[in-house]
């Protein structure tokens, strides 16, 4: 079984100590960076077993009457449908999914910001969509000459340009779907807007990775750099803090670089910079709930290799470039490793060439390896993932869980009436189907009861699966990777 490496109930208790001594510190009203994702957070989970993926989330409930949040998306991300790769949704429909979320959770959701807008028509549209379903939605604009030119942000042409975005609360938590969407400058400009009303407030900034009191090359922190191989941030020790204090902290290459302009952005708006270094400005307490390095360290490098793959196929598909390709296999030889270190790769491929069709792999996290052939009934993902359910449920593998006559009236629909040119049966049909045949048969009522028990088995397929496959295995917790190629050489892949 899977080690766990992380304390999530000692990391919950201390990080939300330490918002609320941050708060303190400035004297009633904090605007809180949220990098990274709030809940969702699977990256974190998988290099750090044992992390919950909505810990952050739940952190911040226990804050919930103190806090409201401000969700920020690039203006830029809208107009270029940018979708967030883990969910295979753009970023403007993420916005929407965020609200919901965080209201589910009982949280105060107080507006959105669309930073860069320059009148764009889609994003028009996209503010009138929102406040139709009555959000408040602000524009914040692109400043000549940002970050460095100072006295041009920190004036009434710069940041007192935006539009004040109204708070009610003491700890406003500034988020958004994904890097680059501008949470930071949207803080200094709600603080440079504070402070011309005679309101003091402060910021601070809490970024789950890269980790600042672990070592600069330990792979949780490399992981960090192959998951923003498309921002080409680059892990680097802190200068800042280690002339301040004489201690080694670990920070990212673009905080580093902008601390003397935000040092003196705070000098110029608050009077002086309560920080000494980027480190300073952190409130992440995720290092001290390590509690088993070696099974960190274990996670964070298969982490790195699924990173390659998916960037392979990326690359592939148009949406990344060689050099995002090339760091990542500069970060594999740092950390001493290949695809070989990853088992299900060997065997997906060993099937693939015996069978001479696609096929895949599953190892489950009692360590144990599964593959799937392609057939007429079924592909390879969906064979697998049948094999998988009845080695959990101690099924002979002789047994049919779904007979070939209950798979055929589904063909006929998918090819007769719905417009399908492949017969076999998706890993979602599959499971449908499945569900049907558990009514009146007890061997597949048994391995639908076995589904949750595939969560964090690791997979590999010999060719870049369809979105709909890839959306079921990871809506059950598989962390898949492929082959960067298709099955086909047809140029349209849905």
């Amino acid at each position: 079984m899977k080690k766990t490496g992380f304390d999530n109930e000692k990391y919950l208790k201390m990080q939300s100590e330490k918002i609320r001594e941050r708060i303190a510190t400035f004297g009633g009203k904090l605007y809180l960076e949220f990098g990274g994702k709030l809940f969702d957070d699977y990256h974190a989970s998988r290099v750090l077993p044992g992390f919950k993926p909505d810990s952050k989330i739940n952190m911040l409930a226990q804050l919930k009457e103190q806090a409201e949040i401000v969700i920020v998306i690039n203006a830029e991300d809208i107009e270029k449908n940018k979708v967030r790769a883990d969910l295979g949704i753009t970023y403007d429909m993420d916005v929407l999914r965020l609200i919901d979320a965080f209201r589910g959770y009982g949280l105060y959701v107080g507006s959105v910001c669309l930073t860069r807008f320059a009148s764009q028509p889609q994003v028009i549209a996209y503010q009138k969509k929102l406040e139709s379903l009555g959000m408040k939605v602000y524009r914040h604009y692109s400043i000549p000459g940002y970050p460095s030119n100072i006295p041009m942000i920190v004036s009434d042409e710069g940041y007192g340009k935006n539009e004040y975005i109204e708070t009610t609360r003491e700890l406003v938590v500034v988020t958004a779907p994904g890097p680059g969407s501008g949470k930071m400058a949207t803080c200094l400009s709600q603080l440079y807007h504070e402070y011309k009303r005679g309101i003091k407030a402060g910021y601070a900034k809490y970024e789950t990775f890269p980790i600042w009191n672990i070592p600069l090359k330990h792979p949780v922190n490399l992981a960090y750099e192959a998951a923003t191989a498309d921002l080409n941030d680059v892990n680097m020790i802190d200068p800042f803090h280690l002339e301040a204090y004489g201690e080694t902290t670990i920070n990212y290459n673009r905080d580093v670089e902008i601390f003397p302009v935000l040092s003196a952005t705070f000098e110029k708006i608050m009077g002086e910079c309560p920080y000494k270094s980027p480190t300073d400005m952190g409130v992440n307490c995720a290092g001290f709930g390590i509690i088993d390095d070696e099974a960190v360290r274990a996670a964070a490098l298969q982490e790195i290799i699924r990173r390659y793959y998916t960037t392979l196929c990326q690359k592939v598909q148009g949406a990344a470039d060689e050099s995002q390709v090339l760091k990542i296999e500069l970060l594999m030889k740092q950390a001493g490793i290949s695809t070989d270190n990853r088992a299900v790769v060997s065997a997906a491929k060993i099937k693939a060439e015996t069978t001479g069709e696609p096929a895949a792999a599953m190892e489950l996290p009692d360590g144990r390896l599964i593959t799937g052939k392609t057939s007429s009934l079924l592909g390879a993902s969906s064979a697998m993932l049948l094999n998988a359910l009845k080695i959990l449920a101690g099924i002979d593998d002789s047994v049919e869980l779904i007979s070939p006559e209950t798979i055929a009236p589904i063909q006929e629909l998918k090819l007769k009436h719905l417009g399908n040119h492949n017969p076999r049966l998706h890993t979602d049909e599959v499971l449908i189907a499945l569900s049907i045949c558990a009514v009146t048969d007890s061997q597949a009522k048994l391995a639908i009861e076995q589904l949750q028990n595939l969560k964090d088995s690791e997979m590999h397929s010999s060719v870049i699966l369809s979105q709909v496959d890839t959306n079921t295995l990871r809506k059950l917790g598989i962390n898949l990777t492929c082959e960067p190629v298709y099955q086909s050489r047809k140029m349209y892949h849905h």
